[in-house]
């Protein structure tokens, strides 16, 4: 069975990387084994944040906003009867988005070409321009 990988953070480009596999899951024998992850940055100044507000806060506070992004996703993936694995992650998104593929055995990452992130207009693509440097898979990338 195909596994494919989907990073979303919400923006256009993701939600369109969701549309594509929405699109073209129909065409395949058999229905892909989709992940769809949302990679969270780590919290400023490390374990110092935790140890002050609480590991489990810092915890709460990165799925509350691994689902924010991820809810557009989720209600195209629920809308077209597509079933998926999402999964919330903190990192460096390209390592994070790499490392996951690699562990789970994704064959494809399909991603936006641009994110949501506060350099996105400096640096438009580095996430997914990195994750096609580091991936061990193909990486279709949806504009």
């Amino acid at each position: 069975m195909l596994k494919l990988l989907v990073p979303v953070d919400g923006s256009d480009t993701s939600l369109r990387a969701v549309e594509h596999v929405i699109k073209m899951s129909s065409a395949y024998k058999s229905p892909p084994e989709l992940h769809v992850i949302n990679v969270q940055p780590p919290m400023p100044f490390g374990n110092r944040v935790s140890s002050v507000v609480g590991h489990d806060t810092v915890e709460n506070y990165h799925r509350e906003e691994g689902l924010k992004a991820l809810q557009g996703a989720v209600q195209k993936l629920d809308a077209a009867g597509v079933k998926y694995a999402h999964h919330i992650a903190v990192g460096e998104p390209a390592d994070t988005i790499a490392d996951y593929a690699a562990q789970k055995g994704i064959d494809q990452i399909v991603m936006g070409t641009r994110g949501t992130g506060a350099t996105s207009s400096l640096f438009l693509g580095s996430v997914a321009t990195k994750v096609v440097h580091l991936a061990k898979v193909p990486v279709l990338l949806i504009k």
